[in-house]
C-alpha cells in the first residue's frame, strides 16, 4: 500500500469527456510558457500562524492531482479515470468529494447519478477557487497547513510542470490568505536511475523564478530551526525503485549544502523498517548514512497496521524507538497517520474499505498513540486522497449509485475528520488534555 503505485495515473494521462458530452482538445504548453508564469508571491496576506517551526503542528499532505477535461490543465480526468474513463464501473476514486458548498464554476459534472437521479459531480485541483476553498476549510477547523505534494515525474514535461505549478501557486496563496503554512514535499517514485537531476532542476526553477522559500514577500512558507523546510519522500524502499541510495545522497547534499539552492532544513520520507532495515526497507547500512543528511525522519505507515489496537503496538514498538534513536542524532522525528484506506476501485482485487475508519477512533486512536509515544509534530495522510480513501477533507455519505463501490463518513459529517485534526492539534500542543471523538 504505498503511493508509489498511483504514479501510474501521470503516465498514462488518459482523456474522458464529461457525462458523455464532446470535449474540447485539450491545450499544449512550451516549457518557455510554462516557466514565463512563475514568478514570486504578489498576493494578500492575513496574519499567519507561527511558520517559524513545524514543532507543535499538525499538517496534512496535499495531492491537488485532480483535473478534469475542459479545467484549463490539459490533463483530462487525472487521477478519477481508470483505463481512460471515468464513468459507472470505470473510476479510481473511492471516496466522493462533498461538493454542497462549491459555486457553480468549480462543479465538473461527470456521468455518475445519484439515487434520485441527480448528476454527480466533483471538481478540480488546477481550479483557483477551490484550491483557496481548501485552505479557508483549514482555517475553519485549525488545520496547521500542507505539504504540497510535487512528483518529480510530473515536472520532466510542460503540461505536467504547468498544473504542478498551478496547484503550488493556488496553495502558495491559499496558505497566505488564510494563515496557514506550506511546504514542497517531492516524491521521488517512479525515477529512473539519473532522474534525481530532475528534481535538482526543478527546485532551482521554484527558487529563481518562484523565489521558494526565499521570498520575503511570502510569509506562509514553512521554516524549521531557522532555515525554509524542503521534504524528499521515498529515500531507502525495497520496492525496486530505479534511482540509487548513493544518488539520493547526492541530492540531499545539494538541498542542504548548495551555496545557492541550499540551506534548507531537509524532511526525508523513509520506509516503516528505515531504522532496522527490515519490512519494506532496502537492507542497506548506506541508508543510515544517507539519512545523516536529514533534519527530520519521517517514517510511511499507511497499512502498516490496521486497527486501533495494531496502531498502539506500532507506537510501542517503533515510533517510540524511532523517536529515541533521532533524538540521539539531533534529528525531529515526524509519524504518519491516516483514517483509514480503501482503493477498491483502482485495484478490485482489493477488498471496499479494506482498512475501516470506525467512524474516526481508527484516526483518533493514531492522534493519541503519537502523542503517547513522545512525537512534538504529525503529519497526516492525505487532505484530499480519493484514490486511496485516506482523505481528512469534505466528503459524502451520499456517494452516487451504480456500478461502482464507494466509501463514506459512516454518518459522521462531512467535516468530522476536518474537525478531529484541529482537535489533534490542541491535543499535541498539551493546550487540552481530552482528544474527543469525531462528530
Amino acid at each position: 500500500m504505498l503511493r508509489s503505485f498511483l504514479l501510474l495515473a501521470f503516465v498514462a494521462a488518459p482523456l474522458c469527456g464529461a457525462a458523455g458530452a464532446a470535449q474540447p482538445a485539450e491545450p499544449n504548453f512550451t516549457l518557455a510558457e510554462v516557466e514565463s508564469a512563475m514568478r514570486p508571491y504578489e498576493g494578500p496576506i492575513v496574519q499567519p500562524i507561527a511558520r517559524d517551526s513545524l514543532r507543535g503542528k499538525v499538517v496534512a499532505g496535499y495531492q491537488g492531482w485532480f483535473t478534469a477535461p475542459g479545467d484549463g490543465s490539459g490533463q483530462g480526468w487525472r487521477h478519477y479515470s481508470k483505463q481512460g474513463k471515468f464513468e459507472p464501473g470505470q473510476c479510481s476514486i473511492d471516496l466522493w468529494p462533498d461538493v454542497s458548498e462549491f459555486s457553480d464554476a468549480e462543479k465538473v459534472v461527470t456521468p455518475f447519478r445519484h439515487a434520485d437521479g441527480s448528476r454527480a459531480f466533483v471538481f478540480s485541483s488546477h481550479n483557483r477557487e477551490t484550491v483557496l476553498r481548501h485552505f479557508r476549510w483549514m482555517q475553519d477547523y485549525e488545520l496547521d497547513g500542507v505539504f504540497v505534494q510535487r512528483f518529480v515525474v510530473a515536472t520532466r514535461g510542460p503540461r505536467d510542470l504547468r498544473h504542478c505549478n498551478t496547484v503550488l501557486a493556488h496553495c502558495r496563496e491559499g496558505a497566505n490568505r488564510y494563515g496557514r503554512v506550506y511546504a514542497v514535499m517531492y516524491d521521488l517514485s517512479g525515477l529512473q536511475a539519473g532522474g534525481t537531476q530532475f528534481l535538482i532542476d526543478d527546485w532551482k526553477r521554484l527558487v529563481d523564478r518562484m523565489r521558494l522559500g526565499r521570498d520575503e514577500a511570502d510569509k506562509a512558507y514553512l521554516r524549521h530551526d531557522g532555515k525554509p523546510v524542503v521534504a524528499v519522500w521515498g529515500v531507502g524502499f525495497n520496492d525496486g525503485r530505479g534511482y540509487t541510495l548513493a544518488e539520493c545522497d547526492k541530492l540531499l547534499d545539494f538541498l542542504r549544502d548548495d551555496p545557492r539552492y541550499g540551506g534548507n532544513t531537509l524532511l526525508v520520507g523513509v520506509p516503516t523498517g528505515w531504522r532496522t532495515l527490515d519490512r519494506d526497507a532496502a537492507k542497506e547500512t548506506a541508508l543510515h548514512e544517507v539519512l545523516r543528511h536529514a533534519d527530520i525522519v519521517s517514517p510511511w505507515t499507511v497499512g502498516r497496521y490496521h486497527s486501533p489496537e495494531t496502531a498502539a503496538r506500532h507506537a510501542e514498538r517503533d515510533w517510540k524507538a524511532d523517536l529515541a534513536h533521532c533524538r540521539g542524532q539531533k534529528q525531529d522525528y515526524l509519524p504518519v497517520v491516516f483514517p483509514g484506506f480503501s482503493w477498491h476501485n483502482m485495484r478490485p482485487e482489493s477488498p471496499s474499505n479494506v482498512i475501516p475508519r470506525l467512524k474516526g477512533e481508527f484516526l483518533r486512536s493514531q492522534f493519541i498513540a503519537a502523542k503517547r509515544a513522545g512525537a512534538e509534530m504529525i503529519y497526516v495522510a492525505m487532505f484530499d486522497e480519493l484514490d486511496e480513501g485516506t482523505a481528512i477533507f469534505k466528503c459524502t455519505n451520499a456517494p452516487p449509485i451504480g456500478a461502482g463501490t464507494f466509501v463514506d463518513y459512516e454518518g459522521l459529517p462531512s467535516d468530522a475528520y476536518l474537525r478531529l485534526t484541529g482537535w489533534a492539534g490542541r491535543y499535541l500542543r498539551g493546550e487540552t488534555t481530552n482528544l474527543p471523538a469525531a462528530r
